[in-house]
């Protein structure tokens, strides 16, 4: 069953190393550590390489070659995405160029003063596409688990100098559906990642890269429960400094029958999903056995 336990892999001294080196000496150094950081990863890592190994070999049906070769960049992106989220949110976006694919349709979601919900999955770098959401001219909430490490949350608070959104943390006890209603009660959007879930929790399938898999249904039941429009986006790296943010049209759903509308929302999430998947086979940061 999927091993995802609702919080990532690290360790305060670790990010503090980056942290150091990306404010003293710029963006290059600490990609240049993390060069030697994630080869490690590619030779010692075994657990995790054998399920992103099983995506490039046996998903998108890769060679061996270069599933090995996808392999590295796979974690030299992902550490990649994490340096460039504190550098993005504390004063260097200047560094980066950015280009926006369907930012109309965000700020159409916007005027028809009904709030909405930004779905996503943990491919690309979402913290890249902040610039975008500042624009907005609206609140934006993100729904999480509150699993991450306290100490690095609040280190990586300290050195970015800012939340740059509302975090609503998903509790047992159903708080977080109130916070929900509320935000989009006042027009706010709520942003979450729809790909992962915590074993226990409710689930809903979809033919993901031509194998059935489990996605969290809760995302999708909220859209229904609530009647707002959706949209699907991901903000991919392409080349060193510059991110392609991707966004689909504004989608409405038959919210009359909400277990209809759900599954219908999982399908067309996860097919956008695969193509992004697809065209950026490296940028998936998946390390636990997702078709299970």
């Amino acid at each position: 069953m999927p091993s995802w336990q609702g919080k990532s892999s690290g360790n305060k001294l670790g990010y503090s190393i980056f942290v150091t080196i990306l404010q003293k000496f710029g963006l290059r150094p600490a990609y240049l550590l993390l060069r030697l950081v994630s080869f490690y990863y590619f030779l010692f890592a075994r657990k995790s390489s054998r399920h992103i190994l099983y995506y490039f070999r046996n998903r998108l049906g890769l060679s061996k070659r270069r599933s090995l070769r996808l392999l590295y960049k796979n974690y030299y992106s992902f550490g990649q995405s994490l340096i460039d989220k504190v550098a993005i949110t504390s004063g260097m976006a200047n560094q980066f160029s950015f280009h926006f694919d369907g930012e109309e349709h965000l700020h159409e979601m916007v005027k028809l003063g009904r709030g909405g919900l930004l779905l996503s999955a943990h491919i690309g770098n979402w913290e890249a596409a902040g610039f975008l959401l500042d624009r907005l001219n609206t609140n934006i909430n993100i729904v999480m688990f509150d699993g991450e490490h306290r100490k690095i949350k609040q280190y990586l608070e300290k050195v970015t100098g800012t939340k740059k959104a509302n975090v609503i943390v998903i509790k047992n006890d159903l708080s977080h559906i109130y916070a929900i209603s509320e935000a989009l009660s006042k027009n706010e959007l709520i942003c979450m990642h729809a790909d992962r879930f915590i074993e226990g929790n409710k689930t809903i399938s979809a033919d993901f890269l031509g194998k059935p898999a489990r996605f969290p249904v809760g995302p999708f039941m909220l859209a229904a429960q609530f009647k707002v429009p959706v949209c699907y986006a991901f903000a991919m790296k392409e080349g060193l400094f510059h991110y392609h943010f991707q966004s689909t049209s504004l989608l409405w759903y038959d919210y009359g029958d909400k277990a209809a509308a759900a599954q219908k929302m999982v399908n067309d999430f996860a097919g956008c999903m695969e193509r992004t998947a697809r065209q950026y086979p490296e940028q998936w940061y998946n390390y636990y056995d997702f078709w299970a």
